[in-house]
C-alpha cells in the first residue's frame, strides 16, 4: 500500500488529480504515437459534437458543469486550431452554436479508433478486480452526493 492509499480521504482530490494526470499523459502519448494532433483536454467538447452535430456553448457548459466562460475558452481555442466554428443557431438567433469544421470532421474520423481503444483498455482495467466494477457507478454516487451537499457545506456544517 502506498503513502496515498494509507491517508483516506484526507488525499482523495490529490489521488483524483494524480490519477487524472496520470492517465491523460498516457492518452497523450497514444496520440503522439499514432501521429495525431489531439489533446486529450479537448476530448469533452469533440465528443459532445460528436454525437450532436451542432450544439451552443451554454449546452457545452451545462453538460460539463463548468461555466459558460472556461466553456467559450475551450471553443475558441479549437476555433484558432481551425477544428470548430461558431454561428448563429437557426432556432434563435441570441444564441451562436459550434459545429465541426471540415478539418474538425477529419479530426474526429483519426481520433475515434482511438477512442473505442480506450474504451475497451478502460472495460478491461475495471474488469480485473470486483472493486473495479463498480467504479463508475460509485464515481457517479460520490458526484450525485455532492451534488445534493457539497463539500465546503459539509465542513462547514461539522465545524459549527
Amino acid at each position: 500500500m502506498n503513502f496515498y492509499q494509507t491517508v483516506g480521504y484526507l488525499f482523495f482530490g490529490t489521488r483524483l488529480k494524480r490519477l487524472s494526470e496520470f492517465y491523460i499523459s498516457d492518452v497523450n502519448k497514444i496520440y503522439k504515437k499514432h501521429k495525431i494532433s489531439f489533446d486529450a483536454s479537448w476530448f469533452p467538447v469533440f465528443y459532445i459534437l460528436s454525437k450532436e452535430g451542432e450544439v451552443s456553448i451554454r449546452r457545452i457548459s451545462n453538460e460539463l458543469y463548468i461555466s459558460h466562460s472556461a466553456a467559450s475558452q475551450m471553443v475558441s481555442s479549437l476555433q484558432e486550431k481551425g477544428y470548430v466554428k461558431s454561428k448563429v443557431s437557426k432556432e434563435d438567433a441570441r444564441h451562436k452554436v459550434v459545429t465541426f469544421t471540415a478539418k474538425g470532421e477529419k479530426l474526429k474520423e483519426k481520433v475515434q479508433p482511438v477512442w473505442d481503444a480506450l474504451q475497451v483498455a478502460m472495460e478491461e482495467i475495471a474488469s480485473e478486480q470486483a472493486a473495479t466494477k463498480k467504479l463508475l457507478q460509485s464515481l457517479s454516487s460520490f458526484e450525485n452526493s455532492l451534488m445534493k451537499e457539497g463539500l465546503y457545506e459539509r465542513v462547514e456544517k461539522t465545524m459549527k
